[in-house]
């Protein structure tokens, strides 16, 4: 008697069954696994791009991490200004403050700026802000004024975002702007502006002062190479049938400068700045990104007095995509920083001492000595570094580096004596030193042979003589990405062919 095991395998399926075999075949058992896919995952799974369950489960995870930070930011607020008497009491009934503190009630979303009249209808509360913003509009755009035209009411938050860096405004205004600060906070991206391989990139619109057509372009026929050179020195090379900038063209690029670790510009191999620019397309989204800095910055203004600038001067802008796109969350943050600082000075609250304390409280109750650091603080700063830009520190991943086998310290127990041995962690493989490290093990390990008859000679010594030599060799191949044998025995001091010299 004998027993087997069949399986059907499909792209998103699996059947089974075992079959005993004697005289004649029956069934013992059999069944089937379901792999649920969508036709989208199902077509991606045939063409080989695999991504499992896993993935889309631990992305949607991350989405929900991300909503509950940001509620639990908005709950702490709403905390802190309660206690300060900031909120309008149509807002504060609306939240629940004793079984759970800063929480909506009946998962409501109520709005800071509006609240129920008798008929049931939204009305909104800030109406004297909203005055003073139509008399700006009135100077500014007398004609659309004098037709009719409305303007929105939520416009009154750039109006007082720019008044709170010069003028007193009311508690609740404040309020309504820290909370708005909340909700938009910016992008931010550890290590700001330089990304981790010690590149900056900036915007820039530069003028096209040369182009020079070079040789032919292998891969395609009737283009050549074109390099550009901009008026500030920086070069950039270009495939295309025809010259792809003329002399005096005004081109927006991406500058990406290479920096030493000491912040300097690095340089390349013939001696000059590594800065190369990058023509993005028009809806590229580092582009976008960095425009909108650059023009904020060269306004000279903060975000807030930026988007009512030009509402007062093109009323039709669309904000949010069109005038203000991500940028970084620097910005915001010093904006609510000015504002808060202006306003300590006007408002009486802001500088209560007391009222400080039993704010701390209210969100450390059991660390009291995170409270007792911070009393020497202000609400500038719980409201800015605890609160809205609060950014959790980074979890260690230390322990899951493995012990160095070689190296340990050594410690001495002073009262029983007990030597123990702490052995160090071993460096990371995406550490700068180990690749530094890495490279020149390969360099040591390097060895080039000349075919003969019966056995290869081995010349790496007449071809590297000395430790000078090696180390050219290393600050060649640190310049490359990734290097083939024949680009290696090209390397001028060797000037190898590897088929008509026999070198390996």
């Amino acid at each position: 008697m004998t027993r087997t095991i069949g399986l059907d395998l499909g792209t998103n399926s699996i059947g089974w069954s075992v079959v005993e075999s004697d005289q004649t075949e029956r069934i013992l058992a059999s069944g089937s696994r379901i792999i649920p896919m969508d036709a989208a995952t199902l077509g991606d799974f045939e063409k080989g791009n695999l991504q499992s369950a896993a993935a889309e489960r631990r992305f949607c995870r991350g989405m929900k991490r991300l909503y509950e930070r940001s509620k639990l930011r908005r709950e702490r607020l709403l905390r802190v200004l309660n206690i300060m008497g900031f909120l309008p009491s149509h807002f504060k009934q609306a939240i629940d403050f004793g079984n759970h503190p800063g929480k909506f009630k009946d998962h409501a979303e109520p709005l800071l700026a509006y609240a129920m009249d008798a008929d049931g209808q939204r009305e909104f509360i800030f109406k004297e802000a909203f005055n003073e913003m139509i008399s700006d509009f009135r100077e500014a755009q007398p004609n659309m004024m004098a037709e009719g035209r409305r303007i929105p009411q939520d416009w009154t938050i750039y109006y007082l975002r720019q008044k709170a860096l010069r003028e007193a405004v009311t508690k609740e205004e404040l309020a309504w702007i820290i909370l708005n600060f909340n909700a938009k906070r910016g992008y931010y991206q550890l290590g700001g502006e330089e990304t981790d391989n010690g590149k900056r990139e900036e915007y820039m619109q530069l003028t096209v002062s040369k182009v020079e057509q070079m040789d032919a372009d292998k891969k395609r026929r009737g283009w050549f190479w074109y390099e550009i050179t901009y008026d500030n020195g920086a070069t950039q090379r270009k495939a295309s049938p025809m010259p792809p900038r003329k002399v005096g063209d005004r081109v927006e690029v991406i500058v990406t400068t290479t920096l030493d670790k000491d912040g300097s510009i690095k340089k390349d191999k013939d001696g000059k700045d590594k800065i190369s620019p990058r023509s993005p397309s028009a809806d590229d989204w580092t582009l976008i990104k960095k425009r909108t800095e650059h023009a904020i910055e060269q306004s000279g203004m903060t975000v807030g007095e930026y988007i009512y600038a030009n509402l007062l001067r093109q009323p039709d802008v669309k904000v949010r995509g069109k005038l203000i796109h991500t940028i970084e969350r620097k910005y915001y943050r010093d904006e609510l920083t000015r504002i808060l600082n202006r306003q300590r000075e006007l408002i009486p609250e802001l500088t209560d001492a007391g009222l400080y304390e039993r704010c701390l409280r209210e969100l450390y109750r059991h660390n009291e000595a995170h409270v007792a650091s911070m009393m020497q603080k202000n609400f500038t700063n719980l409201f800015v570094e605890e609160i809205v830009f609060y950014q959790r520190p980074l979890k260690s991943k230390k322990s899951e580096i493995d012990d160095c086998p070689f190296e340990y310290r050594t410690y001495v127990d002073k009262q029983t004596g007990e030597i123990t041995n702490v052995p160090l962690k071993c460096i990371v493989k995406s550490h700068p030193l180990f690749l530094e490290f890495r490279l020149w093990q390969w360099v040591k390990n390097l060895r080039i042979y000349k075919k003969g008859i019966g056995n290869d000679i081995d010349e790496t010594d007449q071809l590297l003589p000395d430790d000078e030599a090696r180390a050219a060799l290393f600050d060649w191949l640190n310049l490359r990405k990734e290097i083939s044998q024949d680009q290696l025995l090209r390397y001028e001091p060797f000037g190898l062919k590897r088929k008509t010299a026999g070198y390996r």
